[in-house]
């Protein structure tokens, strides 16, 4: 996570150094030599000094040397320096806002518009983008619509607020037909129309599973379709991620073991969500540097993160994650600048 500068036991030299290595691997991925380093850093010094320089950055945990070559690559502890104190964000000007704003506006529903951001971080950054639903204090229930899928299967459609929709499938015990889901629907319909999730699980649903014993078939389905509904762990706390593949074109993330590890993270949610609802509670941009976010599926990745707000409140979380080596300077104005707008878009819909 984003942590306030402290007193660097490095010297200015070392800090300019630092930068210029971190920079160079960042661009190209390949490990800097004192050589290298000697051409790119600017300063009037020999290779000699410049070895001295990166053998203390080493000793003090900020460099380390891969086996295969002579030149160093950035630690965990040389990044953190890095995106803390030494980064130079880009200039926001040069993010296409305005096309994020015409993707915005053509989404009529809240998962739509979650699905575009998602896709435009993705798009913009070449890494995974990661969209939270919105928990909005107030979430009326509108509409139900169910189809039936193959497999006992149920598509259930959930209109809230008035205009926010939500897809979610439904395992069933049983196939259901159209004729049957429309029943039911009409039924949770009149019993659910203009009442809040929240009273719906805590309340509704508690009633009419006492009732159980006395419904007749129909009644009983209902209850059963509506518990998958609005279930706690439905909906509410999910997020929407597009890109991860891209995610398999980092040589330091192409590891089978590795990649088996982040995609399973990825299709559990549980470990990611806890990690996002950390940076929900921070709130702001937040960033975690490799094994900085306590998964060790993440070990290798770096988590870039902001919250985007209703009413002045954070509602949800979006961001990116890829390799440690990402470009930082420019992943994080366009998270901010993402939250912003997302924020803004939801503002005006409700």
């Amino acid at each position: 996570m984003v942590r306030n500068p402290t007193d660097s036991p490095l010297t200015e030299r070392a800090h300019h150094l630092l930068q210029v290595l971190v920079k160079q691997y960042i661009d190209d991925g390949q490990p800097v030599g004192s050589k290298a380093l000697a051409k790119a850093c600017g300063l009037d010094l020999s290779a000699a000094t410049i070895r001295n320089i990166m053998a203390d950055l080493e000793s003090l945990g900020f460099l380390r040397a891969p086996h295969t070559s002579a030149g160093r690559v950035p630690t965990v502890r040389g990044y953190r320096l890095f995106v803390d104190s030494l980064i130079s964000v880009q200039d926001p000007e040069r993010i296409p806002i305005s096309m994020l704003q015409e993707q915005i506006s053509k989404q009529t529903d809240t998962q739509h518009l979650l699905s575009s951001v998602s896709e435009f971080l993705s798009g913009l950054t070449s890494l995974a983008g990661i969209v939270t639903l919105p928990r909005l204090k107030h979430v009326e229930v509108t509409q139900l619509e169910f189809l039936p899928l193959s497999e006992n299967r149920v598509l259930a459609i959930l209109v809230m607020n008035g205009h926010d929709v939500q897809n979610r499938i439904l395992q069933m015990p049983r196939a259901f037909g159209t004729e049957e889901l429309q029943r039911i629907a009409n039924y949770l319909n009149a019993h659910f129309a203009g009442k809040e999730i929240s009273q719906v699980r805590r309340e509704v649903l508690k009633d009419l599973r006492e009732t159980h014993a006395r419904m007749d078939r129909l009644m009983r389905d209902a209850v059963s379709m509506a518990e998958s509904v609005f279930s706690d762990e439905c909906g509410d706390d999910g997020y929407v991620m597009v890109g991860q593949t891209k995610l398999m074109d980092f040589e330091e993330l192409s590891n089978v073991d590795k990649l088996r590890q982040l995609f399973e993270a990825f299709s559990q949610k549980r470990d990611i969500l806890q990690l996002l609802d950390q940076c929900m509670q921070a709130g702001g941009v937040q960033i975690f540097i490799g094994e900085e976010s306590g998964y060790r599926a993440l070990d290798d990745c770096s988590v870039v993160t902001s919250t985007y707000t209703v009413d002045g409140q954070p509602v949800g979380v979006l961001g990116v994650i890829g390799p440690t080596r990402m470009a930082y300077d420019k992943v994080i104005p366009v998270v901010d600048i993402t939250a912003k707008i997302l924020g803004a878009a939801l503002n005006s819909r409700h």
